[in-house]
């Protein structure tokens, strides 16, 4: 009898805990690095990683860099092989929390909070805190930003041929739905 309350009270509580992380690994990320009158510098990655632990409000991202696509495939090359060095750091991180944020408080209107961290790209880590909309869904929670990140804050060298035609202020979007 104590056995099989055990074993129901361990697989209760790993069920409870399991349901404090919400996740997707369907987010999406634009960056846009455009100058006017040149060529459009615009990528997508709608493969992006996402975890939020909704009971303490941390949440972490995952972003391959080869996963961003271009319009253009030899800009995508050029952005590997040259910008980001992809083979070298195949991978953009961002770890933090979600300031004052309760599940509970949630709901279908969108409340804005600040989400703090650091952002990890190209081996350079700065700590980042900007301002992101989060609406509840019907299958869960969707979290959505925009700010502005410098090239030369992560080391990312443009070189001299282009560098008056790719922005050095690079305007990020994030969406994420997590479920």
């Amino acid at each position: 009898m104590n056995r099989t309350l055990l074993l129901f009270l361990l697989f209760f509580s790993n069920t409870i805990l399991a349901q404090d992380k919400i996740t997707t690994s369907k987010g999406t990320i634009v960056f846009e690095a455009s100058v006017a009158f040149f060529e459009a510098v615009t990528a997508k990655n709608d493969q992006v990683h996402c975890v939020l632990n909704a009971s303490k409000g941390h949440i972490s991202f995952i972003a391959y860099i080869r996963e961003f696509r271009f319009e253009r495939s030899l800009m995508e090359q050029h952005f590997n092989e040259n910008y980001l060095e992809s083979d070298r750091y195949p991978k953009a991180t961002f770890k933090g929390i979600i300031e004052k944020f309760d599940l509970k408080n949630i709901t279908t209107t969108s409340k804005t909070h600040y989400i703090k961290g650091k952002i990890y790209i190209h081996g350079k880590s700065k700590g980042i805190r900007v301002l992101a909309n989060i609406i509840k869904t019907k299958t869960g929670i969707k979290i959505t930003t925009n700010f502005s990140l410098n090239t030369d804050d992560f080391k990312i060298e443009i070189p001299f041929m282009v560098r008056n035609k790719i922005a050095k202020e690079v305007n990020v979007s994030v969406d994420m739905d997590l479920k």
